[in-house]
Parts: C-alpha cells; sequence; structure tokens
C-alpha cells in the first residue's frame, strides 16, 4: 500500500460523553478535539494519512491506563506516536480513534553508570538518550540516521537499529526491560535490571518490535555500552554494485567486525554529489562505508585487516579519513541520501529489505533487472553488513505507465527478497505499506499464534488495529 492507493474513511465526531470520559482519564489540558489541530498527527513519513478523532498528550503511565480502559469502554482505536518518522503508515488512524501522542513524556529517569543502563520515556529523542549516556562514558548502540529526532518509543515499537547494529546489534539486544499498558489498561513490568535473566518468558523482546499491537511502552531500561576510544572510517569505491556486495561478504567472513558497514549505489553517489556537492569518484559504481572502533594502537591493525578483505576484484580505491571533519563530512555524505531522493522522487516508495550477507550481490543484480522489466528506477543503499538495503522505486507521478508499473514492482522485489531466504522488513517495520505481503514470509500456523497473542495482551483489539499482521 502507497500513498496513491491509501484511502481511510473518515470517522464521525466523538460525542460529548466520550469526550467528557477522556477528559476524565487525562485531564483537559491534554486533550485535542479541533480537526484542524488533529490533523497534524495524522500521518507518517510514509505520507499515508487520516484524520484521528481526537489527540491525547499522556504524562505518565497512570494516564494512560486510564485512557486504555477509557477506549476499551467505548470500542475506540487507541494508536501510540512518537514523532512520526516511521515510513509504514503504523501509527496512521486509518480506522478513527485516538493518537496518543507520548512527545512529552520525554524524561531521562536514571542513568547508572555502575550497572551499565539507562532508563527512559518513549518520548525522549535517540539523540537525547546518546547525549546522556555520553556524559557517563557509554552509548546506546540504536542509532537510526533520523537520531536526532526521532524518538525511543519509535525506535522499540520498529526494532529500529540503523548502521551500528553489525556489530553491537539492535533494541532488542540492547533493552534490558519495559514497562508497559496493556490493551486491558493493566500495567506490566518485563525483564530485568541485571545482564542476564531467564525467569518466565521474554515479554520484552516481544513487545520490542510489534508496532503498538501488544502494548504502549512507557518506560524501557536500556543496555549501555562504553564508548569507544577511538574510531576509523574508510571508503571503498567499486567498478559496480556486484564487487561491493562480494567485498561485503569478505569483510563480514573476517575476524574484525565492522561498527558500520554501508552500501550505497552508483545512483546514489551521483545524487549525493549533486545534493552535498561531494568530493566522490565519477563513473563510480558502488561505494562501502566502512567503520572500524576500539583501542587507538589497535585501529590501523584493524582498519588494515578490513581493507584487505575489501580489496575484491572491480575496487577502484579505498581512502581512510584523516581527520574528524573528513569522517563528519562522509556520515553527513551518507546521512544526505534520504532528503536527496526525496527531492529528486517525491512519491518515491522506500522499502528496507534484508537478505543473507551472503545473498547481497543476487539482491542486487536482481534489483538491476527488475528496474529495467519494470521501467522504473530503483536506488539501493543500507546497512550492508546486515544485509539490510533500503530499495527506493523513483516513481513520477506524471507517468501514467510508470505508476501502474509500481505495485507488480514492488510485488517482484519481495518475491526475490523471499528467494534469497530474505525478510521483508530488518528494521522499519510493516504498518500498513507491508501488511498485504505478509503472507508472503509468515506461514498461516504463524499468523494464527500472532492473533492468538494479540488477543491475549488486546481482547477488544483497540490497540493499532489493523497494523502489521493481515486478516486471517
Amino acid at each position: 500500500m502507497n500513498a496513491t492507493s491509501f484511502a481511510a474513511q473518515p470517522a464521525a465526531p466523538l460525542s460529548a460523553a466520550i469526550i467528557a470520559d477522556l477528559q476524565a482519564a487525562v485531564g483537559a489540558a491534554n486533550l485535542i478535539t479541533d480537526p484542524a489541530e488533529c490533523w497534524t498527527y495524522g500521518g507518517d513519513n510514509s505520507r499515508l494519512h487520516a484524520l484521528p478523532q481526537a489527540v491525547v498528550f499522556a504524562t505518565n503511565t497512570e494516564q494512560i491506563a486510564a485512557l486504555v480502559k477509557t477506549c476499551r469502554r467505548h470500542r475506540l482505536p487507541l494508536i501510540a506516536r512518537g514523532r512520526g518518522t516511521g515510513t509504514t503508515g503504523a501509527v496512521v488512524p486509518d480506522q478513527g480513534g485516538v493518537i496518543l501522542s507520548l512527545e512529552r513524556m520525554n524524561q531521562i529517569l536514571e542513568v547508572d553508570a555502575a550497572n551499565r543502563l539507562l532508563v527512559a520515556q518513549p518520548g525522549a529523542t535517540n539523540q537525547e538518550i546518546q547525549q546522556a549516556a555520553a556524559a557517563a562514558g557509554f552509548f546506546w548502540p540504536p542509532d537510526p540516521t533520523s537520531n536526532a529526532y526521532c524518538s525511543l518509543g519509535g525506535n522499540l515499537a520498529y526494532n529500529s537499529a540503523g548502521p551500528r547494529a553489525v556489530k553491537y546489534g539492535t533494541p532488542r539486544e540492547n533493552t534490558l526491560g519495559l514497562t508497559a499498558v496493556t490493551g486491558t489498561g493493566e500495567i506490566m513490568r518485563t525483564g530485568v535490571y541485571t545482564t542476564k535473566g531467564v525467569v518466565g518468558l521474554d515479554l520484552t523482546r516481544l513487545l520490542i518490535g510489534s508496532e503498538g499491537l501488544l502494548g504502549i511502552i512507557t518506560e524501557a531500561v536500556l543496555k549501555l555500552t562504553p564508548l569507544p576510544p577511538a574510531k576509523r572510517l574508510l571508503a571503498a569505491v567499486y567498478e559496480d554494485v556486484s564487487s561491493a556486495a562480494e567485498a561485503v561478504s569478505a569483510i563480514m567472513a573476517q575476524p574484525v567486525v565492522p561498527c558500520a558497514l554501508e552500501f550505497i549505489d552508483a545512483q546514489c553517489i551521483e545524487m549525493i554529489r549533486d545534493y552535498a556537492q561531494a568530493d566522490l569518484p565519477r563513473h563510480a559504481g558502488a561505494m562501502l562505508m566502512i567503520e572500524v572502533d576500539g583501542e587507538a594502537e589497535q585501529l590501523t591493525q584493524a582498519a588494515d585487516r578490513v581493507a584487505e578483505a575489501a580489496r575484491v576484484a572491480g575496487c577502484m580505491d579505498i581512502r581512510i579519513a584523516q581527520t574528524e571533519a573528513e569522517t563528519a563530512d562522509l556520515w553527513a555524505m551518507r546521512k544526505a541520501l534520504s532528503p536527496a531522493l526525496r527531492q529528486v522522487a517525491p512519491k518515491k516508495i522506500n522499502e528496507d529489505v534484508a537478505v543473507p550477507v551472503s545473498h547481497l550481490p543476487k539482491l542486487i543484480q536482481g534489483l538491476e533487472a527488475l528496474s529495467q522489466t519494470h521501467g522504473i528506477r530503483i536506488v539501493s543503499f543500507g546497512h550492508a553488513g546486515n544485509g539490510n538495503i533500503h530499495v527506493n522505486l523513483l516513481l513520477d507521478p506524471e507517468d501514467a505507465q510508470q505508476m501502474q508499473a509500481a505495485e507488480p514492482c514492488l510485488a517482484a522485489v519481495f518475491a526475490l527478497v523471499m528467494q534469497l531466504r530474505g525478510t521483508l522488513s530488518g528494521e522499519h517495520g510493516v504498518g500498513l505499506a507491508k501488511r498485504d505481503y505478509v503472507h508472503l514470509e509468515l506461514s498461516p500456523e504463524s499468523l494464527r499464534l500472532m492473533h492468538d497473542i494479540k488477543r491475549c495482551f488486546d481482547p477488544d483489539n483497540i490497540l493499532n488495529p489493523g497494523k502489521a499482521l493481515p486478516p486471517i
């Protein structure tokens, strides 16, 4: 589903009795019902949009529990929302209902350096968490490209990780415990404050990545990692994307694990050059950005090992950033990709598929073939160390043939990913955008179990209904 095929039915205004109950639950100052004010909270970065019937701004867990009970009593859909940086429509109120904005629950509650943990509310931004952790000598490994704006709650809801996941893992590996409110309004605590714990089932990892279907996360205990003393960034340029993909496999097969390994195809290189006036070679087929971290005295040897592995056939050049400014410029170029692509193709379809690293060459070759077959320009970049590639279909709304080919092309992309033992989403989630393709990856038995779990947490199906899981 994309913005051109999405149409939500407008919901009727809430009755005075329901509004009074919502005000009783959260306070009149934390509720808005004016459509003009609610409009802002009806969409995300997917460009899908629907008008919510009300927007609530919670400030504590108890308020959210009361809100859930109120919505359950009136059978109102309730959709928790962070900063709206998601790309799948997971926070779009397509069935009407109440948007719960968590932006005011933005406190860093505790930094416990002795036990390497940080406790925060879901509205805190990823950047604020990194700054609080850094002040104590640590960092939280998940770092999506939108880290300056995206919220912790969103990171957890999608299991969004970013470049460092190749070495340090995703939110699931870096979260110790949660406080959450279920669809019945019960407040639950999951997980531990220790790095080991096997009592009961792992509800923490179940909630992370569930896109708000099972519960509303109101507090998280995050596992911190000591800041590395030093980093070294390499930029490797290749004649073609296949050579770069082969290099990724070679890099990941040697002992030095990079803390970031980013892939950028030829079209992205050209866009970065035009958009950010970057000094990049012309006629290059692809580029890898490879970062290693650790003790300063060991970095030269580590960088040399990675560079040796990266020198596969087709490698044109490997450059090591010599200064912090040069490193910052290279990362700024990588972060310029999304705005550059949006500027070139405002109606682009962006999907974040993932395949086993050894299958990256086949994925890239397959995408090039699909681009030719369907007449749609496909641009790819992403977190190559995890096989997580952001596939962008650059659509021209004025080209009727191209718009007609978009859905078949997207379906073919997903079919290719499944053939390569991949997954439909590495970190963006499913939401509305990929919901109708989930059956390609999940069996009917698995889907039935997931719907059963959903009913246990949310028996009346009020929490983000209709997202992520297709009906069975």
